[in-house]
């Protein structure tokens, strides 16, 4: 995503377009993942139900029940045009973060881009292959799929889809085996031409209800803080899983696992929200 939380914070103030401030929050049916017999092939991961007149449906948050559930998610940004700056050594990745989780033992679901896996394909699939962790889409070029948004490119209507399929075809590439069907728009902007554009992609576009104000953040304290703050039972929190762009993300997450552990929470994959989502019809 990569968005200074300031910026996120004005343009819903001003009823701007980033969706993630003004989506719908009606729930949709959910399709229940089932667990497999033993030796079976794995069922198919929880999605949501298509919107109306079949739009990609946008999942923001899980139900606010007893059980606190809270899930930490992370885009692994990179834009298409951003080689030669990593060429130059500036990092994208963040192996420290993906280790700290681990030692935490925190579930996570990372929102990749198709380039960052071909920038760091070794990363990209030892996430993949981890069982704490779940891969999911976050495009392949990181450009934004609606005009004026934050400052990134934009992609053509027509390419749209094949801008998704490439990431899936990128994850595959690098050694991810089980890419989740979930989409996270660069930039969090959408509108009603990208939803009915990407409908025959058949993913579920998700969103967020916590801003972790981690993108280009320098105080982790502050940033553990509004997560902090900003947490309820079913939270989708977003947070950024990359050096130069989030260099206070880990030291962030230090602090807010321990403490939200002490609150009650558990921590889930985004999958296991939306199935919960489709038990709590």
């Amino acid at each position: 995503m990569t968005i200074p939380v300031r910026r996120i914070a004005a343009a819903c103030a001003l009823g701007a377009a980033l969706a993630a401030c003004g989506a719908p929050n009606t729930p949709h049916a959910a399709r229940q993942a089932h667990p497999a017999p033993t030796g079976a092939v794995p069922s198919k991961p929880p999605t949501l139900a298509p919107g109306p007149a079949g739009l990609t449906p946008v999942f923001k948050n899980g139900p606010r029940t007893r059980d606190k559930t809270v899930a930490l998610t992370f885009d692994a940004d990179m834009t298409a045009d951003q080689g030669a700056r990593a060429a130059a050594g500036e990092h994208f990745d963040n192996p420290r973060l993906i280790s700290t989780l681990r030692a935490h033992k925190v579930p996570a679901t990372v929102f990749m881009t198709g380039r960052w896996a071909d920038e760091y394909p070794q990363e990209a699939r030892a996430i993949g292959r981890d069982p704490l962790f779940e891969v999911a889409n976050h495009s392949y070029s990181h450009y934004a799929f609606t005009d004026d948004c934050y400052g990134l490119p934009t992609v053509p209507e027509d390419r749209m889809r094949s801008d998704v399929e490439r990431a899936f075809a990128a994850f595959k590439k690098a050694g991810v085996p089980r890419a989740m069907p979930y989409f996270r728009f660069p930039g969090g902007c959408y509108d009603q031409r990208a939803l009915r554009t990407l409908s025959a992609a058949g993913v579920t576009a998700v969103q967020w209800d916590v801003v972790s104000g981690d993108a280009f953040a320098t105080d982790a304290d502050a940033v553990a803080q509004q997560v902090l703050e900003g947490v309820r039972p079913g939270s989708v929190v977003v947070m950024h899983c990359t050096r130069s762009a989030a260099p206070a993300t880990e030291e962030a997450v230090r602090t807010i696992v321990p403490e939200l552990r002490k609150k009650g929470y558990r921590f889930v994959k985004v999958s296991e929200l939306i199935g919960a989502a489709g038990r709590h019809r």
